[in-house]
């Protein structure tokens, strides 16, 4: 997958300069690595992170191609909207409607295009180097698009059971829009895709960490949803918010409930897993009921 727009740098993640000499960067990659290695009480996950940083900026040939805004790990990949794969499974998958990450990618690119200033022309504004330069608010959008982007191609594969609407408005505007809303046998969800740059956990029935400041992200996923439930006459079953599987240690964690729904944060890969089995407690919904509740959405969705 690609890096995340939003992610420290490896520079960063070293306690480093970016105009660090080379032995600079040897003895901080090595004191990095015994600070967090899981034996000395560190964390697998930034371990890792300070692994791929080396990787990144580690030589000479791997540092002037991440400084030029190239890559030389397998792990990176263009910002840039991948063009469909063909699917070698040929089996339906789940009905969609909207454009996912549609609406973050159109208010990203005249973000960017407005930061670098006018007369100014981007070769590329999906650019590596230039996203790693924009401000902080700026590379939250794309990365927010980024995840909508690769949970939509998740519940695409979870069959023709399930109905999907991505990008779903509410009186809020677009900022405060849905991200998806899932019907399936399992019950109705409404999903938000979400990478912050950092790790988040769950306190008290909300979510927490430095990388979110003041947001209460269940609780605006609650207030989000409470418009389309009075106009299509359901009630979610569900709430749920997925993140990159390295910001949370638990694939799955039940928060808690608001305004009565269950709701839950979710590692990215465990999001299927999750949608396919419910929450438990939660029953099963009946091919009439399920039919009812799609046409009900279908009536009163509207998209961004």
């Amino acid at each position: 997958m690609p890096d995340s727009p939003i992610a420290a740098s490896p520079y960063e993640v070293l306690g480093v300069s970016s105009l660090a000499t080379p032995d600079e960067l040897r003895r901080a990659y090595r004191r990095r690595l015994r600070e967090t290695h899981p034996d000395t009480g560190g964390r697998a996950t930034e371990f890792t992170a300070v692994q791929l940083a080396w990787e990144q900026i580690g030589t000479a040939v791997a540092r002037a191609a991440y400084d030029g805004g190239r890559s030389t790990s397998v792990r990176h990949e263009t910002f840039e909207q991948q063009a469909p794969r063909a699917r070698r499974d040929t089996r339906p998958t789940a009905r969609s409607y909207g454009h996912p990450g549609g609406w973050r990618r159109e208010r990203y690119l005249t973000l960017i295009r407005e930061w670098a200033g006018r007369g100014v022309t981007l070769e590329s504004p999906y650019d590596p180097a230039l996203v790693r330069s924009a401000p902080r608010d700026i590379r939250h959008i794309l990365a927010d698009a980024l995840a909508e982007e690769a949970t939509a191609r998740a519940l695409a594969n979870l069959g023709i059971a399930y109905t999907v609407w991505h990008d779903v408005a509410t009186p809020g505007g677009p900022e405060e829009k849905l991200d998806h809303v899932v019907l399936g046998p399992t019950g109705l969800f409404a999903v938000l895709s979400e990478d912050w740059g950092g790790e988040v956990r769950v306190r008290k029935g909300e979510l927490i960490g430095d990388v979110l400041g003041s947001e209460a992200p269940f609780h605006s996923l609650s207030s989000r949803t409470r418009s389309l439930s009075r106009a299509a006459r359901i009630r979610f079953d569900a709430l749920v918010i997925v993140v990159p599987d390295d910001a949370t240690d638990a694939g799955l964690t039940l928060a808690g409930r608001m305004r009565g729904v269950p709701t839950a944060l979710v590692q990215a890969s465990r999001l299927p897993e999750l949608l396919r089995d419910g929450v438990p407690g939660t029953p099963a919904v009946g091919g009439s009921e399920l039919f009812e509740i799609r046409t009900r959405l279908q009536a009163a969705i509207r998209f961004v």
